[in-house]
């Protein structure tokens, strides 16, 4: 299937985003022969920094394969950068509504089309401490085995030293270099014709997941923890972390029966000449 033209909106955007991202980083871009010239495929990208989509955009704009990134519907609405979106044919995710799923059944359609899909399979910047890409959603792995298409991992470093994750501020001296490594596509054949239940997802995610982890221990020339990090293992340890602190005063608060009678009130109406109750002197707390 031939590949989709840039079109004017892709072109647009880069003659406005390029010169200041030649400006601010240098480049060490490799793996490009990876990118498939023809057809549609998937990329599955690492997360560290919010100059990242820009940066990496930047390197697949150079091989002619644009790709579509899924980006939150929000930035669809209005204004430029909602125009930007639509007519450079971004996929919006509406999060935690009835059409969440669109999102993937627009993705299998550009793939089919012949579209490059860039994922990132993480949902958000990594939580890693030191930089490692964290456990994927299923997402990519939902696509690829849906569409059988080569799936790229590709790793990037150096645009979170610009912008560090969640930082304010740029740090713009000295230089920084953005370094990308594409890789051979991941082999997920044992996973076709099967049912794509959630054990199976996880376990193709985890494929893509480590080949995207393999690529950015080239680039950083270490080694990854054995065992990547997991946001929600970490919420559950912290909330376990937390009851285990708690004063023993606060755990008995919590535990007192609710059904302990509370003491009964003396108030004892008497009748008065206008039928109303009163209340004796010092009953009432004064």
């Amino acid at each position: 299937m031939p590949r989709r033209r840039i079109g004017f909106w892709y072109r647009f955007a880069a003659v406005l985003c390029k010169p200041p991202l030649v400006v601010l980083i240098k480049r060490d871009w490799r793996g490009t022969e990876h990118i498939p010239a023809e057809g549609g495929f998937i990329t599955a990208v690492n997360h560290n920094s919010h100059v990242d989509p820009f940066a990496y955009a930047h390197y697949q704009y150079n091989t002619g394969r644009v790709p579509r990134f899924l980006a939150k519907s929000g930035l669809f609405k209005k204004g430029f950068v909602g125009a930007a979106m639509r007519g450079t044919g971004q996929i919006p995710v509406y999060r935690e509504s009835t059409d969440a799923l669109s999102a993937f059944r627009a993705a299998i359609e550009a793939v089919e089309r012949g579209e490059c899909v860039a994922f990132y399979p993480e949902g958000t910047l990594t939580r890693d401490p030191d930089g490692w890409p964290m456990t994927g959603k299923t997402g990519a792995a939902r696509v690829a085995l849906q569409t059988r298409c080569p799936v790229i991992p590709v790793a990037q470093w150096g645009a979170n030293e610009l912008l560090p994750p969640y930082a304010k501020k740029p740090n713009l001296l000295p230089r920084k270099t953005h370094h990308v490594l594409a890789g051979p596509p991941v082999d997920l054949a044992r996973f076709y014709g099967k049912e794509m239940t959630p054990e199976l997802l996880k376990e193709a995610t985890e494929v893509i997941m480590a080949a995207v982890t393999r690529q950015l221990e080239e680039i950083r020339g270490e080694k990854a923890p054995a065992t990547p990090y997991d946001p929600r293992r970490e919420r559950i340890e912290q909330r376990r972390r937390t009851q285990e602190e708690r004063p023993p005063e606060a755990t008995q608060v919590q535990q007192t029966p609710a059904s302990v009678p509370a003491p009964a009130q003396t108030r004892t109406p008497a009748p008065t000449q206008t039928g109303r109750p009163t209340v004796r002197e010092g009953e009432n707390g004064t």
